[in-house]
């Protein structure tokens, strides 16, 4: 029997990182300390035995070896004209950057999980910055903490536990007691019933209210109506003093705010708040990122292309446009003729149209786990687990990179060796 202690967890962008893993021939027994979300993760469920194809998507799957996989595989996405790779957030930043030169040289969209939850993040920060601060800053500092949009206890189980709401820092040393909570969403969460002030707006609504926020801020309360997107002025007034008198504010926000009407701009209004509000206080905004390394392909990507996602390779050059070349923008238009789908689960996530056009062209996925996307799949890769079978480095929701541990031999190659034989077929079929 063998413990590893201190290991991170590879489910959402907390990255929890002091885990205790207790392995017993080869197979974890155990995960103390880590979630239910994240201790199914480690413990494994639903994992693909062996590399599969199918001749079209009426027919069944047959077992082949990885090398036929690999050379269908290959042959897919050197015949499509317009490939798509996307996924990369469940993977550590080495598998992304052996994705990004497949795509290169495959003049392919590289496209990630944030498509869907956090690229309007990305489209506010280009234009406003991220005035932000690392976790362990906010469970240190922070007095008054903020959910917009966003509803850890379901989401990030322990994110209240280890860097929010109850964790005790080095200047927060009451904990819970000395915090004042504010949820605002659209609806009663189990995060809201543990808040002090829950502010219920209607949908749609958040650009309207972070706008009567900052005009109370700047001392222009009179030309705000008695109620704006469903929330009393009264209410939005006693925010506004929360949030004015508090030493370190610490706002967390999610796919409430940017998935919601306006998309970037209720990030980019928001970002405008937290400068505003620094006027008067210390006041820091972070988005709450998923999947555990959504963040690092972000990072990734910007080094070696100069955007964070959705960029198009087919120019030769790196070409990045949201609403063009997104994974969805290009699904929805039928015009990719062949995917690739790496760790993330477009099956279950896209809309409906954009599945079904997947359903119709080649897919090849490349994942530990049976899901939806196995579905629609052509030819189906089983990997190693990264984080449990692999090391790499991830990124947490604060962009601070974590190094991640093998806990057991893997039963799989990993990410970056099929990646790896995967480019090298292509250019040999494309007589490089």
């Amino acid at each position: 029997m063998t413990v590893i202690t201190d290991a991170l967890c590879p489910f959402c962008g907390c990255l929890c990182d002091d885990l205790t893993i207790v392995v017993e021939d080869n197979k974890i027994i155990e995960a103390k300390q880590a979630c239910k979300l994240g201790s199914a993760k480690i413990m494994g469920h639903h994992k693909i035995k062996a590399p599969m194809m199918r001749k079209d998507k009426n027919s069944e799957f047959k077992e082949v070896s990885y090398e036929e996989a690999i050379n269908e595989a290959a042959n897919i996405l050197s015949n499509s004209k317009r490939p798509l790779l996307y996924g990369w957030a469940s993977a550590v930043c080495e598998v992304h950057k052996k994705g990004i030169l497949l795509a290169e040289e495959l003049g392919a969209i590289i496209d990630s999980c944030a498509t869907v939850c956090h690229a309007p993040s990305t489209l506010a920060v280009h234009e406003k910055g991220l005035p932000s601060a690392t976790l362990g800053q906010i469970k240190n500092r922070a007095d008054v903490i903020v959910f917009w949009g966003s509803n850890p206890v379901h989401a990030h189980p322990r994110h209240m536990g280890r860097y929010s709401v109850f964790a005790k820092g080095l200047f927060s040393e009451k904990g819970r007691k000395g915090r004042k909570v504010i949820v605002v969403d659209v609806r009663k969460t189990d995060t809201a019933n543990m808040a002090d002030e829950f502010v219920q707006l209607e949908q749609g609504s958040d650009y309207l209210v972070v706008s009567a926020l900052r005009a109370i801020l700047s001392g222009h309360a009179d030309v705000v109506p008695e109620t704006v997107g469903g929330v009393p002025k009264e209410q939005l007034n006693k925010m506004v003093d929360l949030l004015k008198t508090g030493k370190f504010v610490g706002i967390f926000f999610g796919m409430g705010l940017t998935q919601s009407k306006s998309r970037y701009k209720n990030i980019d209004n928001a970002i405008s708040l937290v400068t505003e509000l620094n006027a008067f206080t210390k006041c820091v905004i972070t988005p709450m990122r998923g999947h555990y390394n959504v963040t690092g392909f972000g990072n990734v990507c910007a080094w070696e292309t100069g955007f964070a996602t959705a960029v198009d390779f087919a120019r030769g050059a790196p070409y990045y446009n949201p609403g063009e070349t997104a994974a969805n923008d290009v699904l929805l238009r039928k015009e990719t003729d062949a995917a690739m789908i790496i760790a993330g689960d477009a099956g279950a996530h896209f809309p409906a149209d954009s599945v079904r056009h997947l359903a119709r062209i080649p897919v090849v996925q490349i994942d530990p786990y049976w899901n939806p996307t196995t579905e629609v799949a052509t030819v189906v890769i089983p990997v190693a687990i990264c984080g449990v079978e692999v090391e790499g480095t991830a990124y947490r929701m604060d962009g601070v990179s974590l190094r991640m541990r093998k806990m057991i031999e893997p039963t799989h190659p990993p990410d970056t060796e099929i990646l790896e034989k995967i480019t090298e077929r292509v250019k040999v079929l494309r007589g490089e």
